[in-house]
Order: structure tokens, then C-alpha cells, then sequence
């Protein structure tokens, strides 16, 4: 049965190559915006972005206790503290659906609870805080808060929806020894880890800083002026925190485990990228799927428009901020507001790379719960936004 197999892929593989339409104009293009989107991922988020949240998610593995982590995020930890921390996570870290993954995986790995670990994953791209500002500046205050509202309640409901879903495997994951993994003992202050995680997050977040948008004032515009000073400041302090207060098998142990992450997650996010970039293209380019039957398909506020929406919204991919601008020509061209918050509601969340990444974390089940949720309460949301607005 094995030989057959392996005849079949052979097979399917020649098929394919024999019948590869290189001469398509529209497939030689999509193959071209998937290399492209692929060579703009690599070099504008996987250094800045990834390389940092990767040594986070290392050391939150390495030099945080399980203990910890059960006291704030565990199965039997105060379930309004757990889920009002998560949910507010993303006004800290402006980060994208990929990059929130290391940090997902590390803290479901050291005991999270399903629950609050998911209102984590959906919250860290989800409430950006200057994402939400320039929703409401650029495309009306109104879908400015209701992305805002949406977004904090989303994390909350979708991640107690998981938790009761997948209840009992819950159950026995915190009591079968899926968890049993040896306590670290504190081997500096608290003061000293705080400094430490503060510098890595700090370089993520001001490495990271976006351009203000024209005509703004203030601390936003002077942050972004002096944002590699600020993120060369705290490396050093991140530099001296190593070299004083860290010993050798630590940094080690630190280096293995973010080692470890990054093969586990950034080919599946690379592979997702580029089959992101021949369906759907980049930005204002189109992949294999025309964008003129995307935009047909979003007008109004029906339930097919918002469902729609929520479907290519959860598996094309956006990088922090694009989907503001992405909008602001959908709108232009019909769009309704209902799947308009529909597309901010699963599009910042949700992409086909993270999802290759999620599936190989929790698993194919709870990641196909998880992505159904999304794009059905997108959907009620768009909807009941749209009648209101109408």
C-alpha cells in the first residue's frame, strides 16, 4: 500500500509539472507576488519581528517557571485575571499574527491554559493600539471603536469558548503529566528577570515602531525619530543584564530553546507566505485570484458579504497597519461597513501561515475550532455593525 502511495505522489507531481501553465500570464504573475510577498516577509519582519519575539518566546521557556505561568494563565488560575491579561496583551506588543506565535507557543508549553493561552494568540494582533487610531482616523470613528470593542470582547469570548469546548482534554492535559515538566528554580531577583524581559519586549515593540501618519504631533512622531536610539539603548541594557546576571549553561539553555523555535515555526510561516502570495498577491498586486471578484463579492451587508469577508480576511495575510490601507480601497470600491469590520476582525488575527504554525502547536482539531470561531463571529459582528450603521 506504501508503493501505491508513493506511485501516486510521483504521479500527481508529473501531472502537475507537465501541465504547469507557464505560459498563463496570470499564473507567471501569481508565482511572482508569492517570491515577492516571500522576499518583503524575510526582510521586513523576520529580523525585526521574528528573530526578537523567537529569543522572547526562549526565554520565557527556559527562565519562567511553570509555576508562574499556572498562577496567572493555568486551568485552575482566577479566570478574570487570566483572560483580562491576555486580552489587553496586544496594547503592549504591535505585533502581526506570525510573531505572536513563539510567544503563544512558549506560554501554552509551560502550562497556559487553552483559554487564555487563545485570548493571548487573538489578542496580540488583534488590539493594536495605534492600528485601532488610525481605523478610526482614516476609515470613521465608528469603525474605529467597534473594532476596538470587538476585538478586546473577541479574545475573551473566543478563548472561553475554546476552554469549554475542549474542556475535558483540558482536564486531562493539566492532570495526566502532559505538564509535568521540572520547576526552575530562582536563581536571580525578580528585579533582574523584569529588566530582562522589559529590554527583549522593548527592542520588539520600538524596533518596530511605525511611521506617523502626516500632520501628526506629538510623542508618536518624536518616539519614531529616535527609535533606533531608543531600541540601541535597551540592547546594551539587554547586553549588560546578560553579562552580569546570567551564567553560562544559562545562556545556553536560552540560545537552544529559541534555536528550537525558530525551526519549528519559520519554515511553516516562510511556506505559508509564499502560497499567501500566489492566491491572494501583496498589497495593490493580485495573485491567481482576481481581486475584481473579492471586491464584487464584499458590497452590502448580506450574510454571504460579511462570511465572505471573514473567509479572505482569516487566510490572506497582513502585516501590522496594511489592512487599514487594504480597506480604505476596498471601501472605495463598494465595500460594505459591516464586512469591512468583518475583514478587521479576522484578517490581523488570522492568516494561512499562522495557521500552518497553530495546527502544529495544539493540533488540527482545536486549530479548526479555533479558525471557525473566528470567522463566524466575524461575521455576526459585520452583520449586527452593518444594520447599525445602516
Amino acid at each position: 500500500m506504501k508503493e501505491w502511495k508513493k506511485f501516486l505522489y510521483i504521479l500527481v507531481a508529473f501531472l502537475a509539472c507537465f501541465y504547469l501553465p507557464v505560459e498563463n500570464l496570470r499564473f507567471t504573475n501569481a508565482v511572482f507576488e508569492a517570491l515577492a510577498l516571500v522576499k518583503w516577509y524575510a526582510r521586513e519582519h523576520v529580523l525585526l519581528c521574528l528573530v526578537p519575539a523567537f529569543f522572547i518566546a526562549g526565554a520565557i521557556s527556559v527562565f519562567v517557571s511553570q509555576a508562574s505561568v499556572m498562577k496567572y494563565f493555568g486551568a485552575k488560575a482566577n479566570r478574570f485575571l487570566s483572560y483580562s491579561v491576555a486580552s489587553v496583551s496586544g496594547t503592549i506588543l504591535a505585533v502581526c499574527s506570525c510573531t505572536v506565535l513563539p510567544l503563544f507557543s512558549s506560554i501554552y508549553k509551560r502550562g497556559a491554559g487553552l483559554g487564555p493561552a487563545i485570548a493571548f494568540l487573538y489578542s496580540g494582533p488583534a488590539i493594536n493600539v495605534l492600528a485601532i487610531i488610525m481605523t478610526a482616523r482614516i476609515l470613521g470613528w465608528q469603525l474605529g471603536v467597534a473594532r476596538a470593542v470587538g476585538a478586546v470582547l473577541f479574545s475573551v469570548v473566543i478563548g472561553l469558548l475554546m476552554h469549554l469546548i475542549f474542556l475535558k482534554e483540558e482536564r486531562a492535559r493539566h492532570t495526566n503529566g502532559d505538564l509535568a515538566i521540572g520547576e526552575i528554580k530562582e536563581t536571580r531577583p525578580l528585579w533582574q528577570n523584569i529588566i530582562y524581559f522589559f529590554s527583549m519586549i522593548a527592542v520588539l515593540v520600538f524596533a518596530n515602531w511605525g511611521k506617523p501618519l502626516v500632520g501628526d504631533t506629538g510623542v508618536w512622531p518624536l518616539l519614531y525619530t529616535y527609535k533606533w536610539w531608543i531600541t540601541g539603548f535597551f540592547l546594551i541594557v539587554l547586553a549588560l543584564s546578560l553579562i552580569n546576571w546570567f551564567k553560562k549553561d544559562e545562556l545556553k539553555d536560552w540560545t537552544s530553546a529559541t534555536w528550537a523555535f525558530s525551526l519549528q515555526i519559520l519554515p511553516l510561516l516562510l511556506g505559508g507566505v509564499l502560497v499567501s502570495g500566489f492566491l491572494l498577491g501583496r498589497v495593490g498586486h493580485e495573485g491567481v485570484i482576481p481581486s475584481r471578484f473579492i471586491m464584487a463579492l464584499v458590497g452590502g451587508n448580506s450574510l454571504w458579504a460579511n462570511f465572505f469577508s471573514s473567509v479572505v480576511a482569516a487566510f490572506m495575510y497582513f502585516a501590522t497597519l496594511t489592512e487599514v490601507p487594504i480597506l480604505q480601497g476596498l471601501i472605495g470600491s463598494g465595500m460594505g461597513k459591516g464586512p469591512a469590520l468583518t475583514l478587521l476582525l479576522a484578517g490581523p488575527a488570522l492568516s494561512l501561515p499562522s495557521m500552518l504554525v497553530i495546527r502544529n502547536i495544539i493540533g488540527t482539531k482545536k486549530t479548526a475550532v479555533y479558525v471557525s470561531l473566528v470567522i463566524v463571529m466575524a461575521t455576526i459582528c459585520g452583520m449586527i455593525f452593518g444594520w447599525i450603521v445602516k
